[in-house]
């Protein structure tokens, strides 16, 4: 490939390099519209701006536009109001996709002059949760990011060749900047411009192209099911994964499908990237990253990714091996203190994800009359499998005891939430807080609606059963089944979400059931209402089959 460094990418414009499709933009285009851009920057006085675009060839051209005008730059993690607020007082103009602020065609001026960027007055601020939650600012000079895309293409860059860059994570965190952006941009390898969210639009851009890799994560590459053409998606150069740890049976999954294990990517806004692994425990360090660890264990990172002479101090416990490659033993600073005996939580964490039916767990303290810890789970299909069989008591009886070889009886979970799936926010992370807020929460007791479809005043519906329902206690204990009437209840229940229904019910019609409904299933809803006759159709169906279907007799409140 023809290498063009992060600082040279505006010094030199070439009409022939490709930089993404669907709308085509080569990178003579490129340097026009940012040097375009930059002289409207220097023409207003702006000094610093927050950038937020979902066009990631929009974002290459304002990151670069906003570096040749000395600006510098602010990526913020959204655009919500409480953001917009903690930021506001430290930027000039807000350069976004929204109508009340600024946008890239607001700069048609004359464009600067080529010139090489300064790598050490370059500026790129990232925000992050941190793992309080609360947002924090980390700075990285031009050098730092350019050390990391030269790594990046020294390591994988003769495997990927020509490959077109196709992205599931958004361009806002330091992981997609990199992978999707600042690294294709300066390899000169094609890159899809749109953050693609769903399996099956990673699948159809896949399609597009002769040679392609992916950059996603564990919430996107867990859901990569059957439905997909996988001999099709076999052709992938390379598939990344970043953003939080991606379970051992998903990566598992992807190797039997794809004939090549994901590379994960072990770092953060603070670090960049620290470490790569395939198929494996241990993490190799990426080239010149120097790690250590303190007197409690923590592991100490040094980087050129990292200021000159800082080593960056984490919470994460280690232990290194002799060849230099390390296993990580979870977070320092989730330790908590039951009754004064200090508790690991990844500890417990990872002893419960070494149960074959647990695919993740996150624990936490439940504050009652007494402190306790609870646990999220979500099951592997040998976990699902015995919950439809043997029952939630039977399952959480079994994990307990299996816990039981590990920890105290005081460290044993009281409180268990079955999830489909760990509700990870926008950067892979789930706050203890949300932890321990989603085990004091009630069990559900709706579906989780996945789609909505409406033709001609008939609605479809895919839903999934959540595995932890409440309605499934004593229905059976030893092989839940989802109620006929909890069926008809949420019939009614879209039924009036969605349309314009009287208020009453009358009756039932034709009720049948004839296929159980399970938890974890997903099942599709077909509802139809009658306004001459006043009822509404509803049908369950799963793939193969129906599973209930009726007429509800409905009436105006006042009849």
């Amino acid at each position: 490939m023809n290498w063009i460094t992060l600082e040279h990418l505006l010094l030199k414009a070439q009409q022939e390099r490709a930089m993404t499709a669907e709308p085509a933009l080569n990178h003579a285009q490129l340097c026009e519209q940012a040097l375009s851009l930059a002289a409207g920057l220097q023409a207003q006085g702006v000094q610093r701006i927050a950038v937020h675009l979902e066009d990631g060839a929009e974002l290459a051209i304002a990151l670069l536009g906003a570096w040749r005008a000395g600006v510098s730059v602010l990526l913020p993690a959204d655009l919500q109001a409480q953001t917009r607020q903690r930021w506001s007082s430290e930027v000039d103009l807000w350069l976004t996709d929204q109508a009340d602020d600024a946008h890239l065609g607001d700069y048609q001026h004359s464009p600067m002059p080529a010139a090489a960027l300064d790598l050490d007055r370059c500026q790129l601020s990232l925000c992050t949760s941190g793992s309080s939650g609360e947002p924090k600012r980390i700075d990285k000079t031009l050098r730092q990011l350019a050390n990391e895309v030269q790594a990046l293409e020294q390591l994988w860059g003769a495997d990927l060749g020509p490959a077109c860059i196709i992205g599931s994570v958004g361009t806002q965190h330091i992981y997609g900047l990199l992978f999707r952006v600042l690294w294709p941009l300066c390899a000169g390898r094609p890159f899809v411009r749109k953050q693609l969210a769903f399996p099956e639009d990673l699948q159809r851009a896949s399609r597009e192209h002769p040679a392609f890799a992916w950059v996603a994560s564990p919430a996107l590459l867990k859901r990569m099911g059957d439905n997909l053409d996988w001999p099709a998606l076999s052709a992938v150069r390379r598939v990344f994964s970043s953003g939080g740890a991606l379970p051992a049976e998903a990566a598992r999954s992807l190797f039997e499908r794809l004939q090549q294990w994901p590379t994960e990517i072990l770092g953060s806004s603070e670090t960049g990237g620290i470490a790569w692994r395939q198929g494996q425990d241990l993490w190799q360090p990426f080239a010149d990253v120097l790690l250590s660890q303190d007197s409690d264990g923590a592991l100490l990172i040094a980087s050129p990714y990292l200021p000159a002479d800082h080593v960056e101090h984490t919470a994460d416990a280690a232990r290194i091996a002799a060849d230099g490659r390390f296993e990580l033993l979870g977070r320092l600073d989730r330790i908590v203190k039951l009754e004064e005996k200090r508790i690991s939580l990844p500890m417990l964490e990872q002893a419960l994800m070494a149960h074959d039916w647990v695919a993740e767990a996150r624990l936490g303290v439940v504050q009652e009359n007494r402190a306790s810890l609870g646990a999220l789970l979500v099951l592997s299909q040998k976990g699902l499998h015995a919950l439809r069989n043997q029952g939630r008591r039977t399952l959480t009886q079994e994990l307990r005891q299996h816990l039981s070889q590990h920890c105290e009886a005081l460290a044993l979970p009281r409180r268990w939430r079955l999830l489909r799936q760990l509700p990870l926010n926008a950067q892979g992370k789930l706050p203890q807080a949300e932890v321990e807020a989603l085990l004091l929460a009630p069990r559900p007791k709706g579906p989780e609606v996945l789609e909505q479809l409406e033709t001609d005043g008939e609605w479809s519906l895919q839903l999934a059963v959540p595995p932890d329902l409440a309605y499934f206690s004593g229905h059976f204990p030893q092989a839940p089944v989802l109620p006929g009437v909890v069926q008809v209840d949420w019939a009614l229940s879209l039924g009036q979400q969605l349309m314009d229904l009287p208020a009453s019910f009358a009756g039932m019609e034709v009720l049948k059931f004839q296929q159980l409904v399970r938890p974890g299933d997903e099942i599709q809803l077909h509802l139809r209402f009658d306004p001459v006759r006043s009822k509404l159709y509803f049908t369950f169906r799963n793939d193969t089959a129906t599973c209930s279907s009726g007429r509800i007799v409905l009436e105006a409140a006042d009849a």
